[in-house]
């Protein structure tokens, strides 16, 4: 090993660089998410359920890179190049779609960002994991998620003047300059200030050579597969929620007002993530499971919410409860599972897998929304989502088990 697990001590300059890294990255590896909705909607006027279905290729896209890319990561040392490319393809995926807006462009268009989009979660954790070490970790994260969504509230803003006073089309080439941008910010995070077997999950003791092939160890941790089930329920019912606020804000007003209305909910939960992700980073060291008991909580409150108001600003207040569970799940999903896989070399492996399992609840979600907005109404959808949100509490409630460090 390079340094000790706990602590290292990287380069002012490589810590600043995945700063601006995260920032940039903030849309990156989000894709178009509700904006692509509303641009569908209102510029192309494609139906429900064909917004649904296009939505959900990038999340099935994702679903089938995401393991994969999870142990590309634990095995390559070219992290930052990888990186590099995933940007390129997001933004070659997002002038396409507004060049050339053809169904089957914006399908494989989707593809290609819901690809891309399975490196950056795990890269960038582990990238963080192999500059500090285990035990800086947790306020690193926070650290991280503070940056990210501050520069998902920039991106929001830019988002909400170009879709204003520009055109949509104008925000995806917002994607494609920020892709390029991250693109920078990465290179510059020094090499030698990775420790690669570190960034794995420090793959040097004696669990990290136990005869199990990595899908068995994986597979027969049950708190893994119990975290994993509670992502998925929770990511089942959160994903379609902001898509669908989107599409029914934007009936009866035009593409560029429902733009500004949909940065405004993207402003406001993204500075709410702010505070939020930065102090569940200090508090993470206190406990993980009742913080995430709370950002899992606040889900079924929200859909909930959403059907007891037509007025778009409420709507959009309401939003600072999508604030509160994303900030609080953005670093904790991190930490717990960098205590359940410490010393097996198995980090960004387990952190793929689990992402398909989240990948695969969120894919599904926008179709499964999108069908039933289609035959009934958004009230039918939100209560459906919410009731799915109580479910994901429940089995994080008794299932999943407290993992700080002793």
């Amino acid at each position: 090993m390079v340094a000790s697990t706990e602590t290292r001590r990287p380069g002012r300059s490589s810590l600043k660089a995945l700063d601006w890294a995260n920032f940039f990255l903030a849309d990156v590896r989000d894709g178009l998410g509700p904006y692509l909705a509303i641009y569908l909607l209102t510029s192309r006027h494609w139906e429900a359920q064909n917004i649904g279905l296009a939505m959900s290729v990038m999340g099935v896209a994702t679903v089938f890179a995401q393991t994969p890319a999870g142990i590309l990561v634990d095995r390559t040392r070219k992290k930052r190049l990888f990186s590099i490319v995933a940007s390129l393809l997001i933004a070659t995926a997002a002038l396409l779609t507004v060049t050339v807006p053809t169904f089957d462009v914006v399908i494989v268009g989707q593809v290609m960002m819901g690809v891309a989009a399975a490196w950056f979660t795990p890269a960038v954790a582990a990238i963080t994991l192999g500059l500090v070490g285990h035990k800086p970790l947790d306020k690193r994260i926070g650290r991280n998620e503070t940056f990210n969504h501050a520069g998902n509230v920039f991106a929001a803003i830019m988002a909400g003047v170009i879709g204003y006073y520009v055109s949509s089309e104008g925000i995806f080439l917002l994607l494609a300059v920020m892709s390029l941008i991250s693109s920078v910010a990465v290179w510059q995070i020094r090499e030698q200030d990775i420790d690669h077997d570190l960034a794995r999950g420090d793959g040097q003791t004696e669990i990290g050579r136990e005869t199990k092939s990595g899908w068995k160890a994986i597979l027969g941790n049950r708190p893994v597969l119990f975290f994993a089930l509670a992502c998925v329920l929770f990511h089942f019912a959160n994903a379609a929620m902001l898509p669908l606020l989107g599409q029914r804000l934007a009936k009866g007003i035009n593409a560029g007002a429902s733009s500004a209305y949909m940065s405004a909910c993207i402003i406001v939960a993204q500075v709410v993530m702010i505070p939020v992700s930065y102090i569940t980073g200090r508090l993470a060291p206190q406990g993980r499971k009742r913080l995430l008991l709370l950002g899992f909580a606040v889900l079924p409150i929200r859909g909930l919410l959403y059907t007891m108001t037509d007025a778009p600003t409420l709507l959009v207040a309401i939003q600072i409860l999508d604030g509160v569970g994303a900030g609080i799940f953005g670093v904790l999903s991190i930490l717990i599972v960098s205590d359940l896989t410490k010393g097996s070399g198995l980090f960004n492996t387990t952190q793929g897998a689990i992402a398909t399992a989240v990948g695969l609840g969120a894919s599904m979600s926008n179709a499964f929304a999108g069908a039933i907005v289609q035959h009934t109404d958004y009230k039918t959808a939100f209560l459906t989502l919410a009731s799915i949100a109580i479910g994901a509490l429940a089995v994080l409630w008794f299932l999943v088990p407290e993992t700080k460090p002793v």
